[in-house]
């Protein structure tokens, strides 16, 4: 059971989702532009601020908070809810954790409040699952930091309110010998850093993604984020913390191929009745409804260990895993649900099963997370 708040900020969010963002978006999925119109919606709400401290500019609430809000939005869009997710897990979230007083002064009241979107710069072209091979380097000269490199695949890099990317590089060598990676705010528009055109995606196409370059980028020395050679621990978190959000954003899909696929079965005729008449139907909706509720309560229990201080990371591993997997199968029974209408875009299943295949690939992949239960469990 939810408590009050929390149930009265999900049906907030449902029915902005239903009122905001779905006459809307299958317009700037098609053409591949953002939805800045509903993002500043979101602002409006407080929705970037949620889980950060008045202080801050944010809403005072939870990480819990977040998760069901972006549920929602998925049930919905992904697109939308990729781009909060990202924003706060990915792009706030790093300064608010290990940003200096002055950083957080400086970059959290815009984050918070929707007024600018920050990005996280960890994937490479060459090295996707393998974090740890980043091959972008940052070289201290002066009171400057002198990156050179290129990150791949990221998200809410190149909007026209994207105020920074938080990068990790390599800053010289660790006292075992491994690269010592640390973790260097770059404001946009810093000469020698280049937003790529952005990519043509299956999936996620009303979302702002784009590969980066950096040639000779200087930023001052005090953009360094947290410690010196820390920067490995602290992506870490970010990511043990986003695969929770991710999670919760596959259940959205999940829910919502179930939503379609009820809503289409109780229309749809063939032989005299309607297809959710049929046995085989409503035995493959039933199945899909109860992948959407398990992985709910997966993510429920990762999210309820994080926020009591427990050990969490493999929970959000499983939930991370599960959904995204459940979202997946949802996403290509409600298409097979809907039939030949199911390969039409005007039909939000369309959208969903294009946007499912990520969710077992970003934050990490499937193969990732079973690396990361089993390690957990010893082996």
């Amino acid at each position: 059971m939810l408590n009050e708040e929390h149930e009265a900020l999900r049906q907030s969010v449902r029915d902005f989702a239903r009122e905001v963002v779905a006459p809307v978006i299958a317009e700037h999925y098609e053409h591949h532009t953002f939805p800045y119109d509903v993002v500043r919606q979101m602002g409006k709400m407080g929705l970037f601020g949620l889980p950060f401290p008045e202080e801050h500019g944010g809403m005072g609430g939870d990480y819990f908070a977040l998760c069901l809000t972006l549920e929602e939005l998925a049930r919905v869009d992904s697109s939308v809810a990729i781009t909060l997710e990202a924003a706060i897990s990915l792009g706030a979230m790093p300064i608010y954790r290990f940003g200096t007083d002055e950083q957080k002064a400086h970059w959290l009241p815009k984050l918070t409040s929707g007024e600018a979107l920050a990005a996280f710069g960890l994937t490479e072209p060459g090295f996707g699952s393998d974090a740890g091979g980043t091959q972008t380097r940052a070289v201290l000269d002066g009171d400057e930091w002198v990156i050179n490199g290129s990150k791949a695949f990221i998200t809410n890099s190149g909007t026209d309110i994207t105020a920074l990317v938080t990068v990790t590089a390599v800053t010289g060598v660790a006292p075992d010998g491994s690269k010592e990676l640390s973790t260097i705010i770059v404001p946009s528009g810093t000469p020698g850093f280049t937003v790529q055109p952005g990519y043509s995606k299956v999936g996620w196409c009303a979302s702002d993604t784009h590969e980066l370059t950096f040639e000779d980028c200087r930023v001052p020395a005090a953009n360094l984020l947290g410690e010196r050679g820390r920067g490995f621990a602290q992506f870490l978190r970010i990511l043990d913390e986003g695969r929770i959000a991710i999670a919760a954003l596959a259940v959205g899909l999940a829910q919502g191929c179930v939503d379609e696929s009820v809503k289409y079965a109780k229309e749809r005729h063939a032989f005299g009745k309607a297809i959710g008449d049929f046995q085989a139907i409503q035995f493959k909706i039933a199945d899909m409804e109860t992948r959407a509720h398990t992985a709910r309560l997966a993510y429920y229990d990762a999210a309820e260990r994080m926020l009591a201080g427990q050990d969490f990371k493999r929970q959000a591993a499983i939930a991370k895993l599960y959904a995204s997997e459940s979202a997946v199968t949802n996403a290509r029974e409600a298409t097979q649900v809907h039939g030949g209408y199911g390969f039409m875009n005007e039909f939000p299943v369309a959208r969903f099963w294009r946007d499912s295949k990520v969710l077992e690939i970003g934050e990490g992949t499937s193969e990732v997370q079973r690396m990361i239960i089993a390690r957990d469990l010893g082996l």
